[in-house]
């Protein structure tokens, strides 16, 4: 609230300006980007506040926006619904996930014909708070999948110049690891995502932190484990235990074009193994490739099939993409609808006193400035408009109660002007 006092300018009139809108806070899908594991040091993310705005007609300068990368890949989830908002697939997808608040109004908005000096301004609006839950579905031409310990990180180190760990147990891979085939004009990125176990889909062992980064890829690098014992019995028990968590999880994971990698001949005594394995696999439908992730012998043969096979299978998309952004006649009725709903007055027995339920009251309590005489006069009006004060007394609400709006309170005094409110201490 300002007014023009210059030379000769006793009385200029009103001359305060707005504030500016708070800064909105994105998330955006970027490729410099892998993980989700920054998110484990840093939670909170916030947008710089506007300016408040200053005499001479100034306005206040707005907040600048917060850019928050994500990488490729990544859903969001609102936390306390589990509803999906977004998804963020390609670089540059961007999710807009919480909205800075308005900027408060100069008494210069206010000036009239018939109100020529406006002692009142308003405050500016708090900016949207969201708890969001990101979950990461792996971007990648070709998942390597297979039983724990299979030989799928030996394999992404032999392909690609990825340096995953290696270890000859289970669970050696907690994360996913990336790796890029480059051959001529091709670069196809595999990923060695998490090793499998029977129930899986219901997220036993590390369940769901497999499945679904393999939901994207265009096809599926098969690793079966022929170390010394195995027969073609237990081959074909690794293939259907993770056909059949395929089937448990997201049966269309079975339509994904595969290939199957036969690793660690180099430690079978004879070939009948291959010639059996590779005779069933064919007559199912499946390309057969045997190999040796430690010898190199077959890789060369399998990183051609796989170059080949990219050019063929397109990178499946998305289906939850962008969810939030909904044309706005598609979103359920917001505000303006809310705005004409009756004034509820709810009893507070353990405090004491009423609450006033209203939109457009409790917007009002955050916006004027009580501590502006016309402030309180303009809420006064406002109150009467909808009928506080009979309401209140139909509640049962009697002289010198508590009347919470927001988080604002009054004390009740029917028919006559509204004490001057006071911020609670407590919670409203």
């Amino acid at each position: 609230m300002s007014f023009r006092r210059e030379k000769y300018i006793p009385k200029g009139g009103p001359d305060g300006g707005n504030g500016g809108r708070g800064g909105n806070v994105y998330l955006e899908a970027t490729t410099s980007l892998q993980t989700l594991a920054d998110f484990e040091f840093e939670r909170r993310f916030a947008a710089e506040s506007g300016r408040p705005g200053q005499g001479a007609r100034k306005n206040g300068r707005m907040g600048e926006d917060i850019v928050i990368p994500v990488p490729c890949g990544t859903l969001v989830f609102d936390a306390s619904s589990s509803e999906p908002l977004a998804d963020l697939v390609e670089p540059g997808d961007r999710f807009l996930a919480a909205r800075g608040g308005r900027g408060g109004r100069g008494n210069t908005v206010f000036a009239s014909s018939s109100r020529r000096a406006p002692r009142f301004c308003e405050n500016g609006m708090p900016g949207e708070e969201r708890m969001l839950r990101l979950e990461l579905k792996l971007i990648a031409d070709v998942g390597l999948v297979g039983l724990p310990n299979a030989g799928k990180s030996s394999l992404l180190a032999a392909l690609s110049k990825a340096q995953p760990k290696i270890a000859a147990y289970p669970f050696t891979t907690l994360s996913p690891n990336l790796g890029v085939l480059a051959v001529d004009d091709e670069r196809v990125v595999l990923a060695d995502v998490p090793g499998l176990i029977e129930g899986s889909h219901l997220n036993l062992g590390l369940g769901l932190a497999f499945l679904r980064h393999i939901e994207r890829t265009r096809f599926l690098v098969h690793v079966l484990d022929f170390s010394e014992g195995a027969d073609l019995a237990s081959l074909i028990g690794q293939w259907e235990t993770v056909r059949e968590e395929f089937r448990q999880y997201n049966e269309t994971l079975l339509e994904t074009p595969t290939l199957v990698a036969g690793n660690k001949i180099d430690l079978l005594n004879g070939k009948n193994l291959v010639e059996e394995a590779s005779i069933y696999f064919e007559k199912n439908g499946f390309r057969f490739f045997p190999i040796s992730a430690l010898t190199g012998e077959g890789i060369d043969s399998l990183a051609e099939a796989i170059v080949d096979w990219s050019r063929s299978f397109p990178r499946p998309s998305g289906e939850t993409r962008l969810i939030a952004l909904q044309e706005e006649e598609d979103r359920p009725a917001g505000r303006q609808f809310r705005r004409r709903d009756i004034v509820q007055i709810i009893r507070l027995r353990a405090k004491g006193g009423y609450r006033v339920i209203h939109p457009r009251l409790e917007e009002a309590v955050l916006r004027y400035n009580f501590e502006q005489d016309e402030a309180i006069h303009r809420f006064s009006i406002l109150l009467a408009r909808y009928r506080v004060e009979d309401l209140l007394e139909e509640a049962g609400a009697q002289e010198g109660d508590l009347v919470f709006v927001g988080e604002v309170e009054f004390t009740f005094k029917p028919e006559k002007a509204i004490e001057q409110p006071s911020k609670e201490n407590g919670e409203a």
